[in-house]
């Protein structure tokens, strides 16, 4: 029964779009944006709590949000960790005990809506306001970010380029927004008519088109080293993205796996970018 529930659900979501389109199609394209960036997961488990609340530093206030962010005390540069969709900053946990032994400065945060951070909803460039506050704030030399983390960290370099930051690294990141819309009116089974009322209303509020929302063409702007992680048989987001990325990136490095996952927790990936980092 809950398997059917869930089956059903976003088809009678598309559905329900695809009429209120026909009556008011901005107050149509507003709901079907906010049920495609509301977050289900990713706030903190008992058994993570027991690891993160040791580490946290301060809240941070960020477009309305209230952002929980975290450090490990170290004495080399400064890195900035930024997770996934439906994630939080426990995610980090193998990487940020390589960090430590290699004694970098760690600062992290809880994405709008993840972890212990406030809010229902997450969209890029939100998180992209939240990384550029702790950018500015905690000034990092590197920034790392797991898939929409990556998404994000490429936007905000892109948008708000910092000349202290000098290193980025992403691991299985997506490239085109507009993939990612087409899968999300693939299950929801809704019309053209409402995904074209649904890129108006994007760009109305962000300035931008959906397929014109894309980081491998951000990633030509980019000088920074850039270090990229992708699995060639990645299930969450194609392989493609980053390929698409590295090609647009100058002094930028693609590794590929096979077999690893989406995640990538596993500790020759973590050694490979604290070597990077080192370098």
């Amino acid at each position: 029964m809950k398997k059917l529930f869930h089956k059903v659900m976003p088809l009678a979501y598309g559905q329900y779009f695809n009429a209120y389109s026909l009556i008011a199609p901005t107050k149509a394209a507003d709901m079907a944006f906010h049920v495609f960036c509301t977050v289900r997961k990713g706030r903190v488990k008992p058994e993570q709590a027991a690891y993160l609340d040791n580490f946290k530093l301060t809240v941070e206030e960020v477009e309305g949000h209230k952002i929980q962010s975290y450090q490990w005390p170290g004495n080399k540069e400064t890195v900035l960790l930024v997770h996934g969709w439906e994630s939080n900053t426990f995610r980090w946990r193998n990487l940020i005990k390589k960090l430590r032994e290699a004694d970098f400065n760690i600062i992290a945060f809880d994405a709008p809506s993840h972890g212990y951070s406030s809010g229902k909803h997450l969209y890029v460039p939100l998180y992209e306001e939240a990384v550029n506050h702790m950018v500015k704030k905690y000034n990092p030399k590197h920034l790392i970010g797991h898939s929409v983390g990556g998404m994000t960290i490429i936007y905000n370099q892109y948008k708000n380029p910092s000349d202290d930051v000098e290193k980025m690294v992403t691991i299985g990141s997506p490239s085109e927004f507009h993939e990612i819309v087409g899968q999300f009116q693939h299950i929801l089974k809704f019309n053209n008519r409402v995904m074209k009322h649904l890129d108006n209303y994007i760009y109305n509020r962000f300035g931008f088109k959906i397929d014109e929302f894309s980081t491998s063409k951000f990633a030509q702007t980019i000088s920074k080293k850039g270090l990229l992680f992708h699995d060639k048989y990645d299930k969450i987001t194609p392989y493609h993205a980053s390929v698409a990325i590295n090609k647009n990136w100058k002094g930028s490095k693609l590794i590929s796996t096979e077999g690893l996952g989406h995640s990538m927790h596993q500790a020759d990936v973590n050694d490979q970018i604290v070597s990077f980092l080192e370098a």
